[in-house]
This record gives structure tokens, sequence and C-alpha cells, in this order.
């Protein structure tokens, strides 16, 4: 394989990673704030997430180890409490995102069937098709969700550009002049899940055989087309659904209602609807597959528990279980889970975390690789300032100190 096949084989790898889900909510906890403020943070967390991912690039290059993983980064740079403490937000990341997923596939699956044979399924009773289909590959291993996840990842693809041409004419430009500043900061943590590949860059170094010129591109070109996706999905769904009504911006996010099934409510045309819920379905179950696959090889490493047959009953029990019982415990939990997700598990380990392990390693440990990422001690700094800022005022929403 020649390395321009490599560089665009990166680039989409990290394209792939980075559009997921989460895509399905900035809509809700953007179009408060209106377009401009969401595009003007959208682009500001692509400069963030961008930066820190070089920074993981940065402290990936110093191990010696070939696609050492951020646990053993942490521990490298950090010592014990670094390995700890990603051990704890690793775990609580891949937890919180599957309760989402697990919540926003159940509830397409319950409006599906509802639609087909008029039977509204309990609510409970909604994730269990899904973990039961999806289930079954996560079960089976690596190789098994790469060949499902295949044919989905086209679905979404297809999905998505039929979905931008067909919505265009829809589009009404005065929704798109709304701007309320004071609601941007309802955004900051459901867009950081947005913007998060970084765990994936340990097995592009490898890819790439280390190559810091073709490592560099691929991080900001592949982050780069997931900015312009969001901001056109964005201008199709700020620019059909309204602020206010019962199917409006501010009741969906209230409920927590993904996007696309917004657009589905206000459109009334059966192929629209039709094609906005294959493309939320699509969106969760590649995000779910990677996560929960991640998650289980991650327990059975962790919990050294071998991959055999009983092995991994277990570990897809305690992969799907703890997240099933939270996705039942607010209608809202799709939103919650993500915004959880975000704050306290993507800004930590992709943005504090990085910052911390480079200046341990650069100023305290004197480690020298092939690469540094610019800025020195004022970026470093300041990327420490916007993570805790991000969190602080993601822990003031929850309490309600900025919006009640």
């Amino acid at each position: 394989m020649n390395s321009w096949s490599r560089l665009l084989g990166g680039i989409l790898l990290v394209a792939g990673t980075t559009i997921g889900a989460g895509m399905l909510a900035l809509p809700v906890s953007t179009g408060l704030a209106g377009f401009y403020p969401a595009a003007v943070l959208f682009i500001l967390y692509w400069v963030y997430m961008t930066f820190t991912a070089l920074l993981f690039l940065e402290v990936n290059l110093w191990m010696e180890k070939p696609g050492a993983n951020i646990i053993s980064m942490a521990k490298q740079t950090l010592g014990r409490a670094g390995e700890v403490l990603s051990w704890v937000v690793y775990l609580f990341l891949l937890y919180s995102l599957t309760t989402a997923y697990l919540a926003g596939g159940g509830a397409i699956f319950q409006d599906f069937l509802a639609d087909l044979t008029g039977w509204k399924m309990p609510c409970w009773m909604a994730p269990l098709p899904l973990l039961a289909i999806f289930g079954y590959f996560v079960y089976h291993g690596a190789r098994s969700v790469d060949l499902i996840n295949r044919l989905l990842m086209i679905g979404l693809v297809v999905a998505y550009v039929t979905l931008v041409g067909w919505l265009s004419p829809y589009v009404d430009g005065e929704l798109l002049k709304h701007v309320e500043w004071r609601y941007v900061l309802l955004a900051v943590s459901v867009l950081a899940t947005s913007f998060g590949f970084h765990i994936i860059i340990p097995s592009l170094t490898t890819y790439l055989k280390r190559d810091v010129a073709q490592l560099r591109l691929v991080i900001v070109i592949g982050s780069l087309i997931p900015l312009i996706v969001y901001l056109i999905w964005e201008v199709l769904a700020l620019g059909i659904i309204p602020i206010e009504g019962m199917n409006g911006l501010l009741q969906g996010y209230v409920d927590g209602t993904n996007g696309a099934h917004l657009i589905s409510l206000i459109i009334d045309h059966p192929w629209i609807s039709l094609l906005a819920r294959l493309f939320a379905f699509f969106a969760i179950i590649t995000s779910f597959l990677g996560v929960t696959l991640s998650l289980k090889d991650f327990l059975a490493d962790g919990l050294m528990i071998k991959q055999n047959s009983g092995g991994k009953l277990l570990l897809c029990g305690i992969t799907f279980i703890p997240p099933l019982l939270f996705s039942l415990t607010s209608p809202r939990i799709f939103l919650t889970a993500l915004e959880y997700a975000g704050a306290f598990g993507v800004v930590v380990l992709l943005g504090l975390l990085p910052a911390l392990m480079v200046w341990s390693g650069r100023y305290y440990k004197r480690l020298h690789g092939h690469y540094t990422a610019p800025g020195g001690r004022l970026a470093l700094i300041a990327t420490i300032a916007i993570s805790l800022a991000i969190i602080a005022v993601e822990i003031g929403n929850k309490l309600g100190w900025i919006y009640t």
C-alpha cells in the first residue's frame, strides 16, 4: 500500500470515528442560540479538539511500544494517579455513550414499530431488540462488527447525502437569522462528543509508520470533514425546525428528542420521514457498535477476563446491563447521557488529560520525540483553562446556576 493510499485511509478513519450519533443532538443543543452562534462554537471546538489531538499525538510518539493506548500513556507521563484517572474516565465515557445509544436507538425502533403495527411498545422494552440484534455482533468480536458496520456506514452516507438533497428546498432563511448568544453554553458539552476521535491516534501512528507529516495532515483534514458535515446539517435542521411549538427546538431540548426525528415530524412526507429515521438509526448503531466493542475489549483487558464462550457472555453482561438500566431512567436520557459524556468524559480524557500529559512529559520528565505540538506553555495553560471552564459550565447547567 503506497503512502497516498495510507494517507487517504487515515483521513477517512478520523472522519468516520468523529461523525456519529452525537450529530443527532446538535440541532436541539445549539438551536436556541441560533445558527451563527452555533457555527462560531463549532469552529472554536474544532480548533480546541484538533489541538488536543496534536498533543495526544506528541505523547503517543514518546511511547516506545507501538500502539500504546491512553492508559499506558497516562501512566508513563502522570504516574499511577494518571493511570487511575484515565481508567475511570474512560469507563465513564463509554458507559455514558452506550446509555445514550441504547436510549436513542430504542426510541427509533419504538416509533417505527408503532407506525408499522399501531402498537406502542413499552419504553422499558424498546432498547431490547436493538441489544439482541447488534449485541450479537459485539459478542462475536471485531471481525463480525467490522462486516456489519461497513453496510451500516454505506447506509449512513447514502441517507445523509439524500437528506441534504431532499431537505434543501425546505430550508427557511428567516429561521437561520435567529440569534440568542445567551443560550450558546447549552451546547458546550454535547459538542465535545461530536469532535472526539483521539483514541484511534495510537492505531494511526502504527498504520502510518510514525510519519509525522502524514499524521498531522490526517488529524487536521480528517477532523475538518466532520466540521463541514455538521455545518451543513445545522443549516438544514435549524432552517427547518422552528424555535417554539409542539415539535420545535425548545420542546426537543426539554424532551431530549434528536434533530432528525423533529425534521420527520415537521415535514409531513412519508419518504423524508423514513429517510430521517434511517439516518438517525444508522448514526446511532454505527456509534453503538464501535463504542460497545471498545468497552468490551477494554473490560476484558482491565479485568483480565478471557474471551472464551463463558468469558464473552460475562463481558457482554457487564458491557450492556448497566447502560441498559440507565437508559430507562429518564425520557430525555439520550441527550442527558451525551451531555455527561461530553463534559465529564471527552473533555477530561481528550482535552484536559493530553495537556497535562504533555506538560509533565515536556517540563518534568524531559521527554523528547519526533514531534512537538505548537504553542508552548501558553497553549497548554489555555487548553487546561478551557477544559476546566467547559466542565464548570456543565456543572452549572446541571445545578441550574446558568439556566433556570
